[in-house]
């Protein structure tokens, strides 16, 4: 008689992992510091019991996820998830002030907004473990998707991921930096197409408001010059002091007592308004002191706010 199998969560931290590894069962076993053949040899027998393929051969390759397998992986992803949660559970109640707490965000919320959050969290937790974990919105998006940090602040993307849960924080707008004495400081009031005379320093593509810029001098049919982008404020501010270029940055990432050498000129009026945002999983557990970090960056974040958005996460919810 044919001994009766059982799925198990083992089976379903290596269907993730193959998903998450771009269907490389090699790579998934690396990173479950396993073997191949034992991978493959699970996700064939939880194939066999539940009746369908959750992946796509060609030969023995993986080559796509089927339908019904993705199906299988959100309900995996969902387990496992509470699983995670079951854990943090009891890390809650065993030690309600100690533990880590991995923030993935961009480097101009940690360099210039997030350092009197850190500071008064520190004095509040001492004994909480505080990881920074800096990139551009979607890496640090799939840094929080993927469980390495637990929450992400940023102002792209975090909409863009449908396990996230995006909540609003503060609206903010750009600026226009120059070296002193440069012209354009004189322009009153400043204009687009006084900006379109000069060479640009600004973000990369993928970052802080990007869009907001591009899409302003497009309606006006004007051709914006970048010469240069960068992935943070510190390194724009550093090429216009060379004089490569004006920049455009986030009004908060300019100090008049920090940046000697550069002057700045409010943008508001040119561009559309950003709006950043602080994601967290859907299925996330959140420890105590987590609620008290966010309500500390977004005081209007409150943890009966952000309990009544978990909940009804599955709905258009919007605070």
């Amino acid at each position: 008689m044919k001994q009766a199998r059982h799925m198990n969560l083992r089976q379903l931290r290596y269907i993730q992992e193959v998903a998450r590894h771009g269907l490389s069962v090699s790579a998934a076993a690396d990173a479950l510091f396993t073997s191949q053949p034992g991978v493959s040899k699970q996700i064939r027998q939880l194939e066999e019991e539940l009746g369908i393929d959750i992946f796509a051969r060609q030969g023995k390759r993986f080559v796509a996820v089927t339908e019904p397998g993705r199906e299988v992986l959100a309900i995996a992803a969902r387990m496992l998830g509470d699983l995670d949660n079951l854990k943090k559970v009891g890390a809650e109640f065993s030690a309600e002030s100690a533990g880590t707490l991995a923030i993935a965000t961009t480097h101009t919320q940690a360099r210039y907004v997030l350092p009197p959050v850190i500071q008064a969290f520190i004095a509040r937790y001492p004994e909480v473990a505080l990881s920074l974990q800096q990139g551009n919105p979607p890496q640090v998006c799939e840094l929080v998707r993927s469980g390495a940090a637990d929450l992400v602040i940023a102002t792209e993307s975090v909409a863009d991921y449908a396990e996230l849960l995006s909540l609003p924080c503060y609206e903010w707008n750009h600026s226009v930096i120059a070296p002193l004495g440069h012209p354009i400081l004189n322009a009153r009031p400043l204009s687009l197409e006084e900006i379109a005379r000069w060479p640009i320093v600004t973000y990369d593509s993928a970052f802080t408001g990007r869009n907001q810029i591009n899409r302003a001098f497009q309606n006006h049919r004007l051709e914006a010059r970048v010469v240069l982008t960068a992935l943070d404020a510190d390194v724009i501010k550093t090429y216009v002091r060379m004089q490569l270029g004006i920049g455009i940055l986030a009004r908060m990432a300019y100090d008049r007592e920090m940046d000697i050498g550069l002057e700045m000129l409010d943008a508001s009026h040119l561009f559309d308004s950003s709006v950043t945002h602080l994601g967290i999983r859907r299925n996330a557990w959140l420890r105590g002191y987590t609620y008290d970090f966010i309500e500390l960056f977004a005081p209007h974040l409150t943890r009966k706010v952000i309990d009544l958005a978990i909940h009804a996460c599955g709905s258009d919810y919007a605070i």
